[in-house]
């Protein structure tokens, strides 16, 4: 039994990032590869066992098939996010719009920078994203864990950053993650942003 729909890696054309090696960018977009891999290869699994009927509570294999599946879908997105997020040297400015809801939300975009910043130097593994709220329009900055952990239900990615220490630790050692954090907001890709808020439904390719 084959499943409904697959998934392919998309063709990131990053090189020539400040602070954010092409070395470190390599290794980066192979572990994205791998997370769409391991999505179809969960999702197949499950499809299989459902077509069998062992898809049950009690079938621990199945079980520990949907825990995972989160985890690898929940990587291959918020990755796609991620390198979506970056251009060289940056690209664009925060939309006038962008920067009012920002202020609307934080008081001012200095402020929204300092806790997006802090977010991202918290203790561990995970990521510090932007959200949107789909139902009053403000934003938030949240610290997701695991990929599958912390995600607020519905709500938009406007920009993401992620922690994980295999972003950084080619380019900078684990004490430095402060200035991986400088790095990757000198490489913003505001395009993205501002198209990622102005049209809620935008694909999370679209530039």
């Amino acid at each position: 039994m084959t499943i409904r729909h697959s998934y392919e890696a998309k063709d990131f054309k990053l090189s020539g990032l400040t602070g954010i090696s092409d070395r470190t960018l390599e290794m980066h977009l192979k572990l994205y590869k791998g997370y769409v891999k391991n999505t179809n290869l969960l999702s197949e699994q499950l499809a299989e066992m459902i077509h069998k009927k062992q898809a049950l509570a009690t079938n621990t294999a199945y079980s520990e098939l949907k825990r995972h599946l989160g985890f690898e879908f929940g990587g291959m997105i918020l990755h796609e996010y991620y390198f979506q997020s970056l251009a060289p040297k940056g690209a664009g400015e925060p939309s006038k719009a962008l920067i009012w809801t920002i202020q609307e939300s934080f008081g001012s975009f200095p402020e929204w920078m300092a806790d997006f910043t802090s977010v991202g130097n918290m203790r561990g593994v995970g990521w510090a994203v932007l959200y949107q709220d789909p139902v009053t329009g403000g934003l938030s900055n949240h610290w997701i864990a695991l990929h599958d952990q912390g995600v607020p239900p519905s709500f938009k990615p406007l920009l993401v950053m992620d922690m994980w220490e295999h972003a950084y630790l080619l380019d900078y050692s684990p004490s430095a993650k402060q200035v991986y954090i400088e790095s990757f907001q000198s490489n913003i890709n505001w395009n993205a942003v501002n198209e990622w808020l102005a049209n809620p439904a935008a694909d999370r390719l679209a530039a």
